[in-house]
């Protein structure tokens, strides 16, 4: 059963723009200083959450900057007060010690506000440039498995002695421990069969790309029928939102803004080929547009979840959305301010 208020949240601009980029009303801009005005903005407007992607080099244009998921989510745990602040980890990127270590040191700076995002990566450039292992799909949720069941001990304060197919960890324990007595909360993204049996055995919350409410419905269906460990599952959806007052002026927002990605055809054919094809986000149809005419922008589903319309009609569908289970809302603007503020003043308080 979903809460009964939905949360809702929005992408860090930590690699600049999210659905195209050649947007003149949009700032090529993936500087702390402007996720920081953005996040604190976002906390004063009621916004729940906000989600920090984790990624070494920009996944789309490695020209581009690319902020640091870490260091910045410390920051902003100093400089907020309400907000939600979710990390994306990649385990093939950080020791599992090392992690939890740090994830707790920014659960107390943000005294409890800390979470972190599973994910099993797929870009293979990030890793193979470094030297670093990318196995094939299976084998890095496998490998996740064994990580993420170690940092979630750690961060309970347990003391852990534990050998396994990757890591041997001989008496180790974390002092403080999560705040209040808890550890953070886990996300868990994905949506193959490994990724929907993991976040069953470790997570908290499942994340899902935006994708039309029916198929959100049987991904939550198939998931919900499974024991979960940490008791029931919550669930959050990615979605790109485009608000205007009548239905006819956001779909012609949106035909801008896929005219524009359009002209991003060499990006989009360069991120295909450092991708895992194995990976569900860009594999699963409807979601993948590598090749042909654009369909819907932003990223991890984007409008692919029809949040595209007037303010009434975009707060029905989130509320037929929330019915059917997902409590947070992890939202897509372009251009990311305005927008933001246009959700905030328009649809708000229709779900409030």
């Amino acid at each position: 059963m979903a809460a009964a208020s939905p949360r809702f949240g929005v992408w860090a601009p930590v690699h600049g723009s999210r659905a195209a980029h050649h947007d003149p009303e949009e700032p090529d801009d993936a500087s702390w200083a402007r996720t920081r005005a953005l996040v604190l903005e976002a906390e004063t407007l009621g916004f729940d959450s906000v989600l920090v992607a984790q990624h070494t080099m920009n996944p789309y244009d490695e020209a581009r900057d690319q902020l640091d998921a870490w260091s910045a989510s410390a920051a902003l745990a100093a400089l907020t007060h309400r907000i939600e602040i979710i990390a994306a980890i990649k385990p093939g990127l950080v020791h599992p010690v090392v992690l939890a270590k740090a994830a707790l040191g920014i659960d107390r700076i943000s005294e409890g506000r800390f979470a972190l995002n599973l994910v099993n990566a797929w870009n293979k450039a990030e890793f193979e440039r470094a030297g670093l292992p990318f196995p094939a799909h299976d084998a890095r949720y496998a490998y996740g498995r064994e990580w993420i069941g170690l940092v979630d001990r750690l961060m309970r304060g347990e003391r852990v002695r534990f050998t396994g197919e990757h890591f041997r960890v001989k008496d180790y324990q974390l002092r403080p421990a999560g705040t209040g007595g808890r550890r953070p909360t886990l996300y868990v993204g994905g949506e193959s069969e490994p990724a929907r049996a993991l976040v069953a055995d470790h997570g908290d919350v499942w994340f899902i790309n935006g994708q039309p409410l029916e198929e959100v419905a049987a991904l939550i269906a198939d998931v919900a029928r499974r024991p979960a460990a940490n008791g029931p599952l919550r669930y959050g959806l990615s979605a790109f939102v485009i608000a205007r007052d009548t239905d006819d002026e956001a779909e012609a927002e949106h035909a801008r803004l896929i005219a524009l990605a359009e002209r991003d055809a060499a990006i989009r054919a360069d991120t295909r080929a450092r991708t895992d094809p194995a990976a569900v986000m860009f594999a699963k149809p409807g979601l993948a547009q590598p090749d042909g005419p654009v369909r819907h922008v932003g990223t991890n589903g984007g409008t692919a979840a029809g949040l595209v319309g007037s303010y009434g009609r975009i707060a029905e569908r989130l509320s037929a959305f929330h019915a059917a289970g997902i409590d947070l809302f992890m939202l897509q603007f372009q251009p990311f301010e305005a927008e933001m503020r246009r959700f905030a003043e328009t649809i708000l308080p229709r779900l409030r």
